[in-house]
């Protein structure tokens, strides 16, 4: 049997079902949702995360279009198969756009809802007309009205760190969905999706009973390509790309695993796959860095700058759901922002102390953040050939040639333009720790606590483990000192592995690595 063609940049239901390609049944979630006492729904999700394609699910749903869902779950649960008028909003359009433009946007959306229902001498103002196109649905209709919000926070995640402009175009936001409060006998179901929280937009100051899907252990696979699914639903198209990839059925699993899984939305959560880059990856039969290499948000590196964040602080850690699953505007550090973009997710959960552990996905993650970040600590003048020398550092070291590697970051570090002196040697530690953690498969750590110090760097390879001490202004004789003084070696005696020990000094006049010691 031919395999089914990846719907990759279609995100309509309806044409997913009758172009007969790749469907993962979510219909049970909507079924179970549209069948809870509820009205007001709300579900964050990182972008290409399928939030646009549930949207368009829910409206031929509600539509009552049985036929497209012959086979799903849902032809079985649902017996009466009602049709109510949908008003569906997609906000994806509304970024990058100042007052006036935002104005203009909504006046568009408003108008091809008002075309469907004969609307053709609008009243005045955004949130006039939306109570207008409900009144009229409801009344043409008979039925209560059905409203689809997709990306309602669109037009303020690029102004997030721009407070003057994030409350103007709030405020705008805030006035278009106040109907939704305002007409709610009229409404049967009202669902949104957004990658924030903003507390301060109608929907969640005055809609008291919208119920946030987010963390809810129920829905936590209604987004994504869960592992069961992707082991059941596409167990043909990991044979494909195991035989593409001249790899075992269990190998390729196992890479795509490191590479693509690693999501949980709450603290049930079942492993939760990146779609976008799950479909894409069987598409080309290679695995790539595809949701990252679909854009890094301007507005996350910018909100990165503003809260001083450095990169050995985006790993590990723990947090009260409060801190994470918080509004952006009242953030008071990056964490929020980090977990509703998808580059941190739910790794643990103490239920006892109610303390979930946060970490990186993946593989993918973890090597396209730290790749946006690394310019960063270079002046913002990394060289083009910047993943190359880091790709060759890696097979260096895979080698146990450490010394064939520093020789090659020397070089590299040479070719970089360097224009503000550094006296900082914090600087230089997370500069390689990115630079280190770049580099395939291998653990590092920073700040490492041993019984007479701490340790700058600890990286655990294949094969070995290198104790790595920095020195600025000094030279690499002193930094090997402090690690036989301090007897560091002894912490790690029992890893089972050999022990390297590196000592470096940079140079701050030239931002580079003056010398360099290493004593196994």
């Amino acid at each position: 049997m031919a395999l089914k063609l990846y719907p990759i940049g279609i995100q309509t239901f309806e044409r997913i079902r009758k172009e007969d390609k790749l469907y993962i049944d979510k219909t049970e979630y909507i079924y179970r949702m549209a069948h809870t006492s509820g009205t007001y729904f709300f579900l964050g999700r990182p972008r290409r995360f399928g939030k646009s394609l549930l949207v368009t699910t829910m409206q031929s749903y509600f539509e009552g279009k049985k036929e497209l869902f012959k086979g799903l779950a849902i032809e079985n649960l649902e017996k009466e198969w009602t049709e109510y008028p949908v008003l569906h909003f997609d906000m994806s359009g509304g970024k990058h756009m100042d007052k006036e433009q935002l104005e203009e946007y909504l006046d568009y959306r408003l108008q091809e809802e008002e075309k469907k229902w004969g609307i053709t001498k609008p009243v005045k103002g955004a949130n006039n007309r939306l109570i207008d196109l409900i009144n009229t649905a409801y009344e043409k209709s008979g039925k209560q009205v059905v409203v689809l919000i997709d990306e309602y926070d669109a037009p303020m995640l690029d102004v997030v760190h721009e407070k003057e402009q994030l409350d103007m175009l709030r405020n705008m936001m805030r006035n278009f969905y106040s109907p939704l409060k305002y007409s709610e006998a009229k409404l049967r179901f009202v669902f949104l999706t957004g990658i924030t929280k903003f507390s301060q937009v109608s929907i969640f100051s005055e809609l008291n009973n919208i119920i946030n899907i987010s963390m809810n252990d129920e829905y936590a696979g209604i987004c994504g390509i869960t592992k069961e699914e992707l082991l059941t639903q596409m167990s043909e198209d990991i044979d494909e790309l195991a035989k593409s990839q001249e790899l075992t059925r269990e190998e390729t699993i196992a890479e795509l695993k490191e590479n693509y899984d690693g999501y949980h939305f709450s603290a049930k959560s079942p492993d939760v796959y990146n779609p976008f880059s799950l479909l894409n990856c069987f598409s080309t039969r290679e695995f790539g860095a595809y949701w990252f290499s679909s854009g890094t948000p301007t507005y996350l590196i910018k909100m990165m700058r503003k809260f001083k964040v450095m990169p050995t602080n985006i790993s590990r850690m723990y947090a009260k759901s409060s801190a994470f699953d918080a509004p952006t505007e009242n953030m008071t550090a990056i964490t929020p922002l980090l977990y509703q973009s998808g580059y941190l997710t739910i790794k643990g959960y103490d239920k006892f102390s109610k303390l979930y552990t946060l970490d990186l996905p993946n593989k993918e993650i973890k090597v396209g953040l730290f790749e946006s970040l690394l310019p960063n600590y270079l002046e913002g003048m990394f060289a083009q050939n910047g993943d190359v020398a880091i790709a060759q550092m890696s097979v260096l070291i895979r080698q146990d040639n450490m010394d064939g590697a520093l020789q090659l970051l020397q070089t590299f570090l040479g070719t970089v333009p360097y224009c503000n002196v550094t006296n900082y040697e914090g600087h230089y530690q997370q500069m390689l720790y990115i630079i280190f953690s770049l580099l395939t498969g291998y653990v590092v750590d920073v700040e490492v606590h041993t019984p007479k110090g701490r340790l700058d760097i600890v990286m655990l390879t294949h094969t070995r483990l290198y104790i790595i001490e920095l020195k600025l202004n000094k030279n690499a004789q002193a930094a090997l000192q402090q690690i036989n003084l301090k007897n560091y070696a002894q912490r790690f005696a029992l890893c089972g592995k050999p022990v390297s020990k590196v000592g470096i000094n940079f140079d701050s006049s030239t931002g580079n690595i003056e010398d360099w010691v290493i004593e196994e």
